[in-house]
C-alpha cells in the first residue's frame, strides 16, 4: 500500500493535464470501485460519460487492492463513485489520500440515514455495507449519481435526469416483480444460508432470515465451529438448500453440506447467487437488475 500510495503522489503531480484533455474529450471520466455502481452509473450517465470499474465480475470488494493501474485511473478521474461504508476497506487509505490532494471521491453508501442501517461490529463503519440488497438504497443512489453528474456537467443535465428518471421506472418495476415472485413460497421457508452475511437487508426487505457462515466479511473465515452450529441450524430448521456465492470460494458451503450429510441429513446446493459482484458482462446477470431476478428466482425454487 505504502508503494501505491507513493505511485499516487508521483501521478498526481501530472493529473492536470490529463484531466484536461479528459474534458476536452466533451465526456466525463467516472470511475467506480463495485459493478453494481459501475452498472449504474453507465445507465444515468449514457452516452455522455466514459466510465470504468476497477472491479469485474467475480471480485469480492472486501478483499481488494488498488493495483497501480488503478491508482492512475482514480488520479485522472473526473469523478469517483464507491460504496463506502468500509465494504472496500483496503481501498480505504487510497480513497483518503485522494481526499486531502485533489478530488474527493463519492462514498453513496454515506448519503443514507444511518438511523436505517443494519448495526455491525465487523466494520470500522459500524455498519453492513451491503446495502445495494435493499432497492429503496439503491435508489437514492441513482439520485445522487444524477445530482453529481448534472453539477460537473450542467450541459447534460435534462439528459441525466430523463436517463435517472426512466432508470428508477425499471427499479420500481422489479420491485413488484420481486413481491409476487417471493410471495409463492411461504414465510416458514424463507430461510436463506450463505456464505457470508451479504443479505441482510434483502431479507430485511422481504422477510427472509439469513444467515452467513462467514459472517459480515469475507476477509473472517469460517472455523469448524461455526460449520457444525449451522448445520445444527439447518438440520433443526428442515432447510432444504443453502447457496454458494460467486464472490466467495465455494469450498466453505461443500464443508456446510458435508457436515450436515455427515449427521444423516441432506441438504442440497440450491445455485450460485451474486453478492458482492455482478455476473459477466454482457450476461442479464451482469446488470444490477437482471442480477436482483436471477437470485430471487434461484432462492425461491430452490426453497420451495
Amino acid at each position: 500500500m505504502k508503494k501505491l500510495l507513493a505511485v499516487f503522489i508521483f501521478i498526481s503531480s501530472f493529473g492536470c493535464k490529463n484531466n484536461t484533455q479528459s474534458t476536452a474529450s466533451g465526456k466525463l471520466n467516472v470511475v467506480t470501485t463495485t459493478t453494481m455502481i459501475t452498472d449504474l452509473v453507465k445507465n444515468i450517465g449514457g452516452d455522455n460519460i466514459n466510465v470504468q470499474g476497477l472491479m469485474g465480475s467475480g471480485v469480492d470488494p472486501h478483499l481488494y487492492k488498488a493495483s497501480e493501474g488503478d491508482v492512475t485511473k482514480l488520479v485522472n478521474a473526473d469523478i469517483i463513485f464507491y460504496n463506502g461504508l468500509h465494504l472496500e476497506g483496503k481501498l480505504v487509505e487510497v480513497f483518503e489520500k485522494m481526499g486531502s490532494q485533489t478530488k474527493t471521491p463519492i462514498a453513496l453508501g454515506e448519503e443514507l440515514d444511518k438511523s436505517t442501517l443494519i448495526g455491525s461490529d465487523y466494520f470500522a463503519s459500524n455498519y453492513d455495507p451491503h446495502v445495494w440488497f435493499d432497492i429503496d438504497y439503491f435508489k437514492q443512489f441513482a439520485t445522487k449519481v444524477t445530482k453529481v453528474l448534472s453539477e460537473k456537467d450542467p450541459e447534460h443535465t435534462e439528459e441525466y435526469k430523463a436517463n435517472a428518471t426512466s432508470y428508477l421506472n425499471k427499479l420500481d418495476a422489479l420491485q413488484s416483480k420481486l413481491k409476487a415472485i417471493i410471495e409463492t413460497l411461504p414465510k416458514e421457508k424463507r430461510i436463506l444460508v450463505t456464505a457470508h452475511d451479504a443479505f441482510n437487508y434483502f431479507g430485511k426487505a422481504y422477510d427472509f432470515e439469513v444467515v452467513g457462515l462467514q459472517g459480515l466479511s469475507t476477509a473472517t473465515e469460517a472455523g469448524v465451529q461455526d460449520v457444525q452450529k449451522l448445520s445444527a441450524f439447518i438440520i433443526d430448521k428442515k432447510i432444504k438448500a443453502i447457496f454458494v456465492e460467486s464472490s466467495v470460494p465455494k469450498r466453505t458451503i461443500e464443508a456446510l453440506q458435508a457436515a450436515v450429510k455427515s449427521k444423516g441429513h441432506d441438504v442440497s446446493i440450491g445455485g450460485t447467487l451474486y453478492s458482492d459482484a455482478l455476473g459477466t458482462t454482457g450476461t442479464v446477470e451482469g446488470t444490477y437488475i437482471g442480477m436482483f431476478e436471477y437470485n430471487v428466482k434461484t432462492i425461491v425454487n430452490a426453497l420451495k
